[in-house]
C-alpha cells in the first residue's frame, strides 16, 4: 500500500513577505513615538488651557 505524503518543511518559508523586518520595526517603533509625543503635548495644552 503506498502513500503519498507530501510533508512541507518549515523551514522552506513559502509565505514569508520579501521584506526588511527591521525596517518595519523601526517604523513601527517610530510612528508609535511621534503619535504619543503628539498626543502628549496636545494633553499638555488641554493642562493649561483648563487650569
Amino acid at each position: 500500500m503506498d502513500v503519498n505524503v507530501h510533508a512541507v518543511d518549515p523551514r522552506e518559508h513559502v509565505n514569508e513577505e520579501p521584506r526588511n523586518d527591521f525596517f518595519d520595526l523601526m517604523l513601527g517603533f517610530g510612528g508609535m513615538f511621534i503619535f504619543m509625543f503628539i498626543v502628549f503635548f496636545a494633553m499638555v495644552i488641554v493642562k493649561f488651557i483648563f487650569s
